[in-house]
């Protein structure tokens, strides 16, 4: 007590009469007890970062102290619920908190635990990765997979389907919870979010996606120390639900306005600018979020994970930009959106050449293990041919398709059956939105054998042309015609005995 406002410029107040406090404590300013945070300490003066708009206060109002670092409400109440940056409860039911905080309750009566939200909670030991991820996008599950407890990557610039593809992933993921950060996005978007979500069924339950999902809204006209603090919280209530032993997967929407956040409140403190405006401690301050997923032993032998999805908006699709240059530094994966894919309307516009996986090597191992030995072949092989492809394409915009040799034509067959086919994916169709193993494992593998029938015809001396001129419908359209593996099998034999029959 005995806090007093003695300025106020914009989000940042300035109080007298503080001691005792340390940075980074929480303090609450004004008749309605704005919350804010300690950014800097002069004796016993104190310059507070507020939360919320600060509209009304005034020099000579009071303030108080909390004696705490900012700390999340953390309690299985969150689920189904949706929260602003300070994991307060936007909508239904939340945490009140009585006047001295002993103890916390959630509005059901259950126990709440707070955990300062930039400090990483405890486990026994870190597990190694190896269990994947199934998200249903056959781009991702078979050529740039994450695993329980990894870190993904997903640059892209405006209008390349970035929110499409993570939306696409909270629904349709194996996680066991899901904690939807939207950092600094359109409203709109959030609202289209919460909208789908409530509407969803989930496949796992029977019941509704959101009854698993958290969601911390902190659109584009919030403060930015609330934006700033969200992504703490994402990740602070994820780690809440691993150490109750399930796997949670967050997602943040994106991590360039969460970086953003971070470079105006480092100008605003007067700190030494870093290269763009950027605080010196971005990489720190990167490094340091994704390095709170993992998969571990919780501190009561349970197993658990957190996998961490961010989105980078670079500013005109530049990949060079900070923000995208050092969050590559610090991921396991990365799912590069292509503008020019995104243009020709191919979804999800994962770039196969711009993206990469560090952890398919110990996934191989466990789909061998799994029962499915022909995983990594299928991806090697995949990959290849999409690159060689890649490669083919540009050599016949210069020359023309009709001088290559036969089997060089049969390489650019097999990188559009596979870009349509198996990679290309819709999330309106209602059996293409999700995809499962065994669904994707059988697409590819038929795509692959009608190639290797291709090249086997013109070895044989069949000529090119003849074999281009087939109607490869049925085996592209497979991807959404056919309900089961064996239905994609039985096309795949009835497009291969079509092809044997030329001469």
């Amino acid at each position: 007590m005995g806090h007093e406002v003695t300025r106020v410029s914009g989000p940042l107040v300035e109080l007298s009469g503080v001691k005792g406090a340390a940075m980074g404590d929480v303090v609450e300013v004004g008749a309605h007890f704005l919350p804010g945070e300690i950014v800097a300490l002069d004796g016993d003066v104190a310059t507070v970062q507020a939360y919320e708009y600060t509209g009304g206060l005034a020099p000579g109002q009071a303030g108080r102290g909390t004696g705490r670092a900012l700390s999340a409400p953390l309690g299985p109440h969150l689920l189904g619920g949706v929260y602003d940056g300070l994991l307060r409860p936007l909508t239904g039911a939340g945490v009140w908190l009585d006047p001295a905080r002993h103890p916390p309750v959630a509005e059901d009566g259950r126990a709440v635990e707070f955990w300062p939200v930039r400090r990483p909670r405890p486990y026994a030991e870190r597990l190694d990765g190896g269990v994947p991820l199934h998200t249903g996008q056959r781009v991702v599950d078979l050529l740039f997979p994450v695993p329980l407890g990894g870190t993904v990557a997903v640059p892209g610039g405006f209008g390349t389907g970035k929110t499409m593809l993570l939306q696409q992933v909270a629904k349709w993921c194996d996680a066991d919870v899901i904690v939807y950060v939207g950092c600094g996005e359109r409203g709109n978007e959030m609202a289209d979010v919460l909208a789908e979500l409530a509407a969803l069924d989930d496949p796992r339950t029977g019941g509704r996606l959101a009854d698993r999902t958290v969601v911390i809204a902190n659109t584009s006209n919030m403060p930015m120390m609330a934006r700033e603090a969200g992504v703490y919280s994402g990740v602070t209530v994820a780690e809440y639900f691993r150490d109750q032993g399930r796997h949670a997967v967050v997602i943040a929407d994106s991590t360039s306005r969460w970086a953003e956040a971070l470079r105006e409140f480092a100008s605003r403190g007067g700190e030494l600018p870093g290269e763009e405006g950027f605080p010196a401690a971005l990489p720190s301050a990167l490094a340091a979020f994704y390095e709170r997923a993992g998969r571990v032993r919780t501190l009561d032998g349970a197993e658990g994970s957190v996998t961490i999805i961010g989105a980078v908006s670079p500013p005109g699709g530049d990949m060079t930009e900070p923000v995208t240059a050092y969050t590559e530094r610090f991921v396991r994966a990365r799912w590069s959106l292509d503008k020019d894919l995104a243009y020709s309307r191919h979804y999800p516009a994962v770039s196969w050449s711009g993206s990469f996986a560090r952890d398919t090597a110990a996934l191989a191992r466990h789909h061998a293990a799994a029962g499915d030995p022909g995983w990594a072949g299928r991806r090697a092989r995949t990959a290849s041919l999409l690159a060689e492809s890649d490669r083919l394409a540009a050599l016949a915009e210069l020359v023309g398709s009709s001088t290559l040799p036969g089997h060089e034509r049969m390489v650019l067959l097999a990188g559009r059956l596979l870009r349509e086919g198996v990679l290309q994916q819709s999330a309106l169709s209602p059996r293409d939105a999700f995809c499962t193993p065994e669904r994707g494992a059988a697409l590819t593998e038929a795509v692959l054998a009608v190639v290797d029938r291709c090249q086997e015809l013109v070895g044989r001396g069949v000529p090119a042309g003849a074999v281009e001129e087939q109607d490869f419908a049925p085996i592209v359209r497979a991807r959404e015609d056919a309900a089961t593996a064996a239905d994609i099998g039985a096309r795949r034999e009835a497009m291969l005995n079509r092809l044997g029959e030329l001469p």
